[in-house]
């Protein structure tokens, strides 16, 4: 039987946005399915791993950083994934983003067009994701109506519903985006980043 993943993402995390596109191809080598659930990695951070932020803050133009840039963008380039990044908005605060997401989880089809216009705005066009007219304008690109989900995503619903994701990922072991599970046996596996799917897919491929 097919295997259906949880993909635990947000928008603020490159490595994220390389995972995004290139769990796909497995996706279709492997039958598996996907469950993709938006999520506030800060809120994971501050959680479970506050030391990643601290560094990251910390540590900037340390040689563990600069490798980390150039790591990142050598996977982008491999991975022919368009990618200017850092830019003007990183760090970002895609706590807003995020709500637009959890709008449409219900419709995941929706989700990963929004999800995909939002990655490009970020990391190819350097558009800033906390921006609510930015957010309004990459919904209407897509064919959603921008300005309703920005109405809806300041309802408390869409705030408990971000949140609880967020909690229930924590709860499974996450400590960053994105947090990839795969049933495993008799549980399941918890992979973590781009460069961890290779053994999604033999996670997705084991019996």
């Amino acid at each position: 039987m097919p295997k259906s993943i949880d993909f635990f993402f947000d928008l603020s995390s490159p490595w994220t946005c390389l995972a995004f596109h290139n769990i796909q191809p497995i996706l279709k080598e492997t039958n598996a399915s996907i469950v993709w659930r938006p999520f506030l990695v800060g809120g994971v951070h501050n959680a479970v791993n506050q030391a990643y932020p601290e560094s990251r803050a910390r540590d900037i133009n340390s040689p563990k950083w600069r490798q980390f840039f150039q790591s990142l963008l050598d996977w982008a380039a491999y991975s022919d994934i368009p990618m200017n990044f850092p830019g003007p908005h990183f760090p970002l605060r895609s706590v807003h983003a995020m709500r637009f997401c959890c709008i449409l989880e219900d419709d995941q089809a929706a989700l990963v067009k929004f999800a995909t216009a939002a990655f490009d705005a970020y990391y190819t066009d350097q558009l800033n994701l906390d921006d609510p007219a930015v957010l309004i304008q990459i919904a209407n690109d897509v064919g959603l109506d921008g300005e309703a989900m920005r109405a809806k995503s300041q309802e408390q619903a869409i705030k408990d519903h971000l949140r609880a994701n967020t909690d229930q990922a924590i709860a499974r072991g996450a400590f960053g985006s994105p947090a990839i599970f795969v049933p495993f046996g008799d549980g399941e596996r918890l992979y973590f980043g781009n460069d961890q799917l290779p053994l999604v897919r033999w996670a997705i491929n084991h019996d």
